[in-house]
């Protein structure tokens, strides 16, 4: 029975170590203050005290820490399988290695403290660590993987979602540099205090004697705190390897078997047998591609939890269809991928980095060419193929100076892609921008063809804006990037309505809204679309082109 729920025990973990980080980042701050000087250092360290050393600092830094730990172990322990990517199981490495590095450190800054009664300060610190090889390096060491193992939890977190692309640079900066800096500063400290001890016997007045104390006691502390810690990860490792409530079979339409411990997951039993399993978004419940037909074995599963629940109502599963990664049965099972890796052509894509796409929020211009079969049937091919390419040239230079990308021409239409590069209000906009383009240059190009046009060429275009999954989808060299999801198919929807409205666009209010913009004067209707409880409120321009005076930037008043 699951006592706390997998997205609470994440969001505990998440949580715990933001907590974590923030300590970190600021401890490293204060060490690069040994580039200016000791003072400063030890001037920082004070007001850092101030909030980490008060009562309700240190609990919710050693909560944060006890927690964090203890959920480490815990996904250790839930973990099915210990095959993992080389990034999350440095993670966990860089994890279990911190407390045996740093007890020394937080025994002598905090416990020593607090049994003598005499603060450990900068001068202190420094010329213990900096008078002993072995000490400084395996307090840099430490900080190196403090923050390298904080760097791939955030990495793990971030990567996701929708403005990581656009700050990567600055944060892989970022993430190098504070480490170098933590680094010269502890070096330049230490050695100001080395000429400081050796010139003078001590650091200004003060000096470096304590009063005498029994080193037993602290001793005693620091191996107790070692053997603890070593006791929690090997007590972990070795629940793993005990039976967990028996076996499990789950068989395949092809006759293997995988013959796991109960609590597996169906995915998690096909990679440990080595059975290729579609998982786009690496099993985290987020897409459907890892669903299975259960065909024996479905009376008395535990039943879909939430986040499942709503993936395999959204996408109208019958009862005998579960997610492989979410679903874990408690007895043994016959399933059927219903996305096969090997018809599917994917099988050496799976695990690939960043094969899994990245959701991101956009927007989307369908645009279509209305009654043009009708004209095609009246001209030569070649002639056809000429005014089809004059067209779509339009269009991608329409969509290309408005900032955004063609992802596809469809027949006579287009699917063009914004935000790929710009924020999701500029993304707004720049659609807006390129149906105003389009709609002035088809006016061009039934000008120029007038005398050989029987009727002018009309459009139908829909704009939309929410999340999508990009990513890279095809085979071989005809693989590109492009997008999927419900933003996709309602912006095609909103444009099959501006057709049926006989006007030229069908653009949600969502999108104006999010862009900025004002454009009264044009019907508003509250549609129905498929798949939608709730209606979308949508705008029907009869005239795009009417609408570029709402994307002029105000009037200033200077």
């Amino acid at each position: 029975m699951t006592i706390i729920s997998a997205n609470r025990r994440k969001r505990m973990h998440l949580v715990s170590g933001a907590i974590l980080g923030t300590f970190v980042l600021a401890h490293f701050f204060n060490h690069s203050l040994g580039l200016i000087s000791v003072e400063a250092m030890e001037t920082a360290r004070k007001g850092f005290n101030l909030i980490w050393h008060s009562l309700p600092g240190t609990v919710l830094l050693y909560g944060a820490l006890l927690l964090h730990f203890a959920m480490a172990l815990e996904s250790i322990y839930r973990r099915q399988t210990l095959r993992m990517p080389a990034r999350e199981a440095l993670k966990i490495v860089f994890g279990l290695s911190l407390p045996f590095l740093l007890i020394g450190h937080v025994t002598a800054a905090r416990v020593e403290p607090l049994l003598t009664g005499v603060d450990a300060d900068y001068p202190d610190m420094l010329r213990m660590l900096w008078s002993n090889s072995v000490n400084a390096t395996r307090q840099s060491l430490a900080l190196l993987l403090v923050w390298g193992h904080g760097c791939l939890g955030a990495w793990f977190w971030m990567r996701g979602r929708a403005w990581f692309p656009r700050y990567e640079i600055l944060l892989y900066t970022v993430a190098i540099l504070v480490p170098i800096f933590a680094l010269l500063g502890f070096v330049s400290g230490a050695r100001s205090i080395e000429d400081g001890y050796a010139e003078h016997g001590g650091y200004g007045d003060r000096s470096y004697s304590k009063p005498p104390f029994d080193l037993t006691l602290l001793e005693d502390i620091r191996l107790g705190l070692y053997f603890g810690f070593g006791g929690l990860i090997a007590g972990t490792f070795l629940l793993r390897a005990m039976p967990k409530g028996g076996r499990i079979r789950v068989r395949y339409p092809d006759g293997r078997v995988a013959t796991v411990n109960l609590g597996f997951s169906v995915l998690e039993a096909s990679r440990a047998a080595g059975i290729a399993h579609v998982s786009v978004c690496g099993g985290r419940g987020r897409c459907s591609t890892c669903r299975v037909r259960i065909i024996q074995g479905l009376e008395d599963q535990p039943p879909p939890e939430d986040a499942e629940l709503a993936t395999l109502t959204r996408i109208g599963a019958p009862d005998n269809v579960r997610l492989a990664c979410q679903f874990r049965p408690v007895h043994n099972v016959t399933v059927v991928p219903i996305l096969d890796s090997d018809s599917l052509g994917i099988k050496k894509q799976i695990g690939r980095e960043g094969g899994e796409g990245r959701e991101r929020r956009i927007a989307v211009l369908f645009c279509d060419l209305r009654g043009f079969t009708s004209i095609a049937e009246h001209k030569l091919p070649f002639d056809t193929v000429f005014l089809l390419n004059r067209y779509f040239e339009m269009v991608g230079e329409a969509v290309e100076d408005s900032g955004g990308v063609i992802d596809k021409f469809i027949g006579d239409g287009a699917l063009a892609i914004f935000g790929l590069k710009s924020t999701y209000t500029e993304a707004c906009r720049q659609s807006l921008a390129a149906a105003v383009r389009i709609s002035k240059g088809l006016e061009t190009l039934n000008q120029t063809f007038r005398g050989e046009l029987d009727e002018p060429l009309r459009i139908a275009m829909g704009l939309h804006a929410g999340p999508a999954i990009i990513g890279e989808i095809g085979y071989g060299q005809a693989t590109s990037l492009t997008a999927v999801g419900d933003t996709i198919n309602t912006a095609s929807r909103l444009e099959g309505l501006a057709k049926e409205h006989d006007v030229q666009l069908a653009v949600s209010a969502e999108l104006v809204n999010r862009a900025g913009l004002v454009i009264e004067g044009h019907e508003r209707l509250d549609i129905g679309l498929r798949g939608r409880q709730a209606t979308l409120e949508t705008w029907i321009v009869g005239d795009a082109a009417g609408i570029s005076e709402a994307l002029q930037p105000a009037p200033s008043n200077a």
